[in-house]
């Protein structure tokens, strides 16, 4: 897989609600300019969404790096959210659905995970959190993928 032009290393701030906002916005047109179908979109904004709000509220802020992929048979996009944050001590336990730190349902990373084809957690207490997902479309278009 390689990265497309000209989105490769587009690098959002999350650092505000608004910067929330426009970071579901990015991945919808990426995602609507590389072919995803509605479901699909849908799916990878809901996962950025929740990944974003993690970032933010978990992290204290970072960013989001949205990268087009060409895949052998489709293309896709991957999205990268890093914090500089406390990190997340037991992984594991995060990722079971009931669990929270912040009040809420307990569904955001298990539910990211579940969304997307590929998961990736890199994280140490101390050090922050980098979550990397991957989706594929399943029904392509030659359109090229939108810039940041």
């Amino acid at each position: 897989m390689t990265a497309l032009p000209p989105v490769a290393g587009c690098r959002l701030p999350l650092a505000s609600d608004a910067d929330l906002a426009r970071a579901r916005r990015q991945v919808r047109l990426a995602a609507t300019a590389l072919g995803f179908g509605l479901v699909q979109q849908t799916k990878l904004v809901t996962a950025a969404s929740e990944l974003a709000r993690n970032t933010l509220v978990h992290g204290g802020g970072g960013h989001m790096e949205i990268t087009p992929l060409a895949g052998d048979t489709a293309p896709g996009l991957r999205l990268t959210f890093a914090d500089s944050g406390p990190g997340i001590e037991d992984v594991e336990r995060a990722m079971t659905d009931g669990y929270t730190t912040a009040g809420g349902l307990g569904l955001g990373l298990g539910g990211a995970r579940r969304l997307v084809q590929e998961f990736r957690i890199d994280t140490e207490p101390g050090r922050g959190t980098t979550v990397t997902v991957v989706s594929w479309a399943s029904d392509p278009s030659p359109a090229p993928p939108a810039p940041c």
